[in-house]
């Protein structure tokens, strides 16, 4: 069964402890201190395989750990390094925090290849701590804790088209008609159990890649149905291509289809409803009659700037007119991948909660600053110039209390803040 989310439990591997010894040999009465480090602790990866298209995997499997580091032994000896572990996963990944929700990585791009966690460093065996006046130090440093977090795995699949629709309207057709893809195809709801992407080729044009997402329902965004598991698939589509049955083969008026799978678009993510659509009525061989359908939905949608193309995608009739215009909407966009900004850095998630910070206000600037190593680590991590990552900025500086320390101080709005060079007003 196709699987695009999964919950798992990652932990990286423990440093070993620094060992405590001294030399003890015939004819050295004062040896001094020999005491090996610790290994360090086994890091956690991902790693992108391009044999993988599912999550299913992770049904069966929902613990991974990396090897602790060994502790130092005498002699100088280091202990050995914990193994590292490597989770493969399919392009598209996007990896989050589970309780929160936000973003670690997406393993799409330039990410092939990703350290989640760290392994804890191996602590100093005594030999790191003899001086003039120390010189025979009976204590050691322990290594560093592991790290440990509890993750889910969406996989959003990489397509520049979505072809949405209710069931039965002939996505998977117009699919299998027009690029490389062969997927299943029959006369039943929901047949399409699983998004499919082929690649269409052009003549003296570039190419794309379209996905078929599963036919949805009203009410998917919400859970009803099939079609809610595979909304998510539709989240890095540049372009929408909506498929209607427009000579209403079971009854269903392709106008109304049309503004309900809106709806159900804009319910799960606004900023997809925004996205360029552009509708292809499908089944023109099976109108038969003098109402023109093809004219009601033109009339309908083409005004709010939604082209229309009548297509047989059984006869390939209009099919080659609807991928062109599709490749022309592709070229009046951004030809960068959708790829999901940072939300949540491990590390410093990890360690960051015990630094310290200040809040003050600068009579002579009439500002407030905000300083210290927890606010530098935030920043030095966060994109500020995505949404996304000014949203988590936001939350941070409430999270962390220093909203309500500005607050005490008297801020109000329109006041200016400043960290780090990062100046701003503030607002509630």
């Amino acid at each position: 069964m196709f699987a695009d989310c999964a919950k798992i439990y990652v932990k990286s591997g423990k440093g070993g402890d620094g060992h405590v010894s001294f030399r003890r040999e015939k004819y050295v009465p004062n040896g001094g201190p020999d005491g090996g480090d610790g290994g360090n602790g086994g890091s956690v990866y991902f790693v992108v395989d391009e044999g993988l298209n599912t999550l299913t995997d992770f049904r069966h499997i929902r613990k991974y750990c990396a090897g602790n580091g060994a502790e130092g032994g005498k002699r100088n000896c280091a202990g050995k390094n914990g193994e590292d572990i490597f989770i493969k996963v399919p392009a598209g990944t996007v990896i989050r925090e589970a309780e929160s929700g936000k973003v670690i990585v997406d393993m799409s791009g330039d990410n092939q290849k990703v350290l989640l966690l760290r392994g804890g460093r191996g602590g100093s065996g005594n030999q790191h701590y003899a001086t003039s006046k120390m010189q025979a130090p009976k204590y050691a440093q322990p290594g560093q804790p592991a790290m440990e977090l509890e993750l889910l795995l969406e996989l959003k699949v990489i397509a520049d088209v979505g072809l949405v629709g209710f069931p039965n309207v002939g996505k998977s057709t117009l699919l299998s008609s027009s690029t490389n893809a062969r997927p299943k195809i029959a006369n039943y709801h929901f047949t399409t159990l699983n998004p499919n992407l082929g690649v269409v080729d052009l003549e003296d044009a570039k190419g794309f890649v379209i996905a078929d997402i599963p036919g949805l329902i009203e009410g998917a965004s919400e859970g009803v149905g099939l079609g809610h598991e595979f909304l998510r698939h539709i989240e890095r589509t540049k372009v929408i291509i909506h498929i209607v049955d427009a000579a209403s083969t079971e009854g269903r008026d392709p106008i109304e289809d049309i503004y309900a799978i809106n709806r159900e678009l804009e319910t799960y993510n606004p900023e997809i409803a925004t996205r360029p659509q552009i509708i292809a009525a499908n089944k023109i061989d099976m109108i038969y009659g003098e109402d023109d359908p093809v004219a009601r939905i033109r009339a309908e949608f083409e005004p709010k700037g939604i082209p229309v193309y009548p297509i047989s995608a059984v006869s390939k009739k209009g099919v080659r007119e609807l991928l062109y215009a599709v490749r022309n909407m592709l070229d009046g966009l951004s030809s960068e991948p959708v790829i999901f900004a940072q939300e949540y850095a491990p590390e410093e998630n990890q360690s960051i909660q015990n630094e310290p910070f200040t809040v003050e206000y600068d009579a002579e600037k009439d500002e407030y600053v905000v300083e210290g190593p927890r606010i530098e680590k935030m920043l030095s991590y966060t994109n500020l110039e995505s949404e996304k990552g000014f949203r988590f900025f936001q939350n941070f500086l409430k999270e962390h209390g220093i909203l309500k320390e500005l607050e005490a101080l008297g801020i109000q709005e329109g006041d200016t803040v400043r960290m780090y060079g990062l100046v701003f007003d503030y607002y509630k």
